[in-house]
């Protein structure tokens, strides 16, 4: 830590498929931290991990008979894609828990060396709760008892321990566990979940830096874990502050595969909202607390967009950004930016920002700002400013993805085509048309766009 760049870490995702809206409100948040940041001069060094071993991913891919390295790189790529969708600033870092297995066995080690860990009965070793003083200091645990159930040692991380709260470093090879295992010197098999972190952070950001975020629910176990790991060691400070996002809401009720309400950008799209949509829903609402995600807010959202857009084409706003981020001004819009800076208020900022575009809409429509003036060049460069601060682009609006049954629909028409069945063309056709679309063809492929 060198008081000049920010160092911060994210935990990422489990890499054993697509990731849901709960999940990107996370990472929205983050970036929008990250970009509160940098528009206002601050250099930051951003890192975020990807958890490509444990019991899922294991799970998974051995059901799928196929190696959990090409498992993971298939959901990873997916995952990154979909960050780019979203706008999301790449990470400087994203390294893996599979390619940092040697740091993870370094770590434990000094743990059991300083006498803060011990191996069990079975070869898996453990983290010794009650040898770290401070252990519920982050999640407020220190006046209530630790426990797991007999269910949970059973089918977590956990294996044969002196405690319940006792948490599993290192797990022993399992036949489970199939080929996936690495050599380490209490026997075969593979890193806990929780010391990921704690030897990623302290490989790419140091004994002790700026700021840790993640999802609320990662507050215990697994932040309080990645503390007692690191500081039992280092009898540093792991982290000088938290940032943790509240959970996302799904029309007023839990998000869960029962109900049917666990979207992927994936799915969203398919209903016929782009991905800068869901990014402005996701960071509507305070980070403080929870965000009920509906089909209503999907629609404001592309109203807001909407006109968010139209003013950007009633400034005039140049196609390419005036400047990267990092050499923000703001102007008339700096109000927005204050809010922003104030515990990263986005619902106060977006209204701050509405109430501006208003207000000079209307003075560019009773003449009063003449488009070639000083002041219309200050409006462009706050405006551009404020598209940076809150990640939005016009200058490229994505085209409106077909619904998957109208893609099906085109299929069968390009195949009917194919075979020369024009009568079973033009039908296919002509239903594509009354479900709102156009196919066009061209010379290899066809073309879908939204019916006018």
């Amino acid at each position: 830590m060198d008081g000049k760049i920010v160092r911060f870490y994210c935990c990422g995702p489990t890499v054993y498929g697509p990731a849901h809206v709960g999940n990107f409100r996370t990472f929205v948040l983050q970036d929008i931290f990250r970009r509160a940041l940098e528009t206002c001069g601050q250099k930051t060094y951003h890192a975020r991990n990807l958890t490509d071993v444990d019991d899922k991913t294991i799970r998974q891919s051995q059901e799928e008979g196929v190696s959990l390295g090409d498992f993971t790189d298939r959901w990873t790529k997916r995952f990154n894609q979909d960050c780019h969708l979203l706008n999301l600033l790449p990470p400087h870092v994203q390294p893996s828990a599979v390619a940092h297995v040697p740091e993870q066995i370094a770590l434990i080690q000094r743990l059991i060396d300083g006498g803060k860990a011990y191996q069990g009965p079975d070869g898996s070793v453990y983290f010794k709760v009650d040898s770290f003083e401070k252990y519920g200091a982050l999640s407020r645990l220190a006046d209530r008892e630790i426990t797991t159930s007999s269910r949970d040692r059973e089918t977590s991380d956990e294996y044969q321990r002196d405690s319940a709260a006792d948490f599993a470093l290192w797990k022993a090879r399992r036949p489970e566990d199939g080929e996936n295992y690495w050599n380490s010197p209490w026997g075969e098999g593979r890193p806990g979940w929780h010391i990921e972190c704690s030897a990623i952070c302290l490989k790419h950001l140091g004994e002790s830096f700026d700021v840790h975020s993640g999802g609320v629910d990662l507050v215990f176990p697994h932040h309080e874990n990645e503390i007692a790991q690191v500081e039992a060691v280092t009898h540093k400070t792991f982290a000088r502050h938290w940032f943790h996002i509240t959970h996302l809401m799904v029309e007023g009720t839990k998000m869960s595969k029962s109900l049917g309400n666990l979207y992927t950008l994936s799915d969203l799209q398919e209903k016929g909202y782009d991905a800068q949509t869901v990014r402005y829903v996701l960071l509507s609402g305070s980070y403080r607390q929870p965000l009920n995600f509906t089909f209503d807010s999907l629609k404001a959202a592309q109203k807001a967009l909407k006109k968010l857009q139209d003013f950007s084409q009633k400034i005039e706003l140049p196609k390419q950004p005036s400047h990267p981020l990092g050499s923000e001004n703001f102007g008339p819009f700096s109000e927005v930016q204050k809010a922003m800076l104030t515990d990263l208020n986005t619902a106060d900022a977006l209204g701050k920002l509405f109430g501006q575009v208003k207000e000079i809409s209307e003075s560019i429509s009773q003449g009063k700002i003449p488009l070639d003036s000083e002041e219309m060049k200050e409006i462009q460069d706050g405006f551009a400013s404020v598209l940076n601060l809150f990640g939005f682009h016009f200058t490229q609006p994505e085209a409106e993805v077909a619904p998957a049954g109208v893609i099906s629909l085109a299929n069968l028409r390009w195949v009917a085509k194919s075979s020369k069945d024009w009568a079973e063309a033009d039908r296919l056709r002509e239903e594509i048309i009354k479900a709102g679309w156009v196919v066009k063809d061209t010379k290899d492929s066809y073309e879908l766009e939204k019916k006018v």
